[in-house]
């Protein structure tokens, strides 16, 4: 049960990767939008869309903590 525990722990820890990468590329589509507000909509565009792929990672790795916990029991 300690490993699965364990295991189950690693998996969550795709949110810290995901918040670190949604957090960097917020902080970059800000300067971008500073340096070129022209731009705006393009950037946003873009950047919700990594956002959105960023936060699948840490969603696929909830789902494969749940997955351990619930099938390896």
């Amino acid at each position: 049960m300690g490993l699965l525990a364990l295991g189950a722990g690693i998996a969550v820890l795709t949110a810290i990767g995901a918040g670190i990468g949604i957090g960097v590329a917020t902080g970059k589509a800000a300067e971008a939008i500073a340096r070129q507000p022209e731009a705006e909509g393009k950037i946003n565009k873009t950047l919700i869309l990594g956002c959105a792929l960023a936060e699948a990672t840490a969603i696929y790795g909830f789902v494969i903590a749940l997955l351990i916990i619930i099938m390896l029991k």
